[in-house]
């Protein structure tokens, strides 16, 4: 029986992400240390969470709502969109991702491009701006349902093509 990691790599737990939250190695990456904190998130290892955040961050790290986010989360999949730099001989790099999930039984996705700095010789997470979805703007007035229909039946919107 295969024990996927949770990060969606595809790969055993064991020869993935659990050797970096277990503590046996570090990760050499941007990218592994992001998939090891999605990992994380998953089993609520808040320790984990942490001590890979920078010593030096801008926000401070609240222990009690990470803990309760994590624990009360269904964890979907990790979705990777880019990576940037964040190499092994890199000081620096982002990672654009969407981490899914549910909540109350809502679906979530947090889109986030988080950034990660090397410290003493081992990476640390940052901090992450969120992604915004892009606004639809219209190309033309929006038709209230009371008024002509565009399509020039003669018939209101609510009785033509706004059924």
């Amino acid at each position: 029986m295969s024990n996927l990691c949770p990060c969606c790599s595809e790969k055993n737990y064991e020869e993935c992400c659990g050797p970096f939250i277990e503590g046996k190695k570090s990760p050499e990456t941007a990218l592994e240390l992001m998939r090891s904190r999605y990992t994380a998130f998953t089993k609520a290892d808040i320790d984990y969470i942490e001590s890979t955040r920078h010593p030096q961050s801008e926000h401070e790290f609240d222990r009690t709502a990470t803990a309760k986010w994590a624990k009360e989360s269904k964890w979907l999949g990790f979705e990777l969109i880019q990576a940037e730099a964040g190499g092994p001989s890199d000081e620096g790099g982002s990672v654009e991702f969407i981490a899914k999930y549910t909540v109350d039984g809502k679906k979530q996705d947090h889109h986030e491009v988080a950034l990660f700095q090397r410290h003493e010789e081992k990476w640390y997470f940052m901090d992450g701006d969120f992604v915004k979805g892009e606004t639809i703007r219209r190309e033309s007035p929006k038709v209230g349902r009371n008024e002509p229909c565009p399509c020039g039946s003669g018939k209101k919107f609510k009785k033509c093509c706004g059924k």
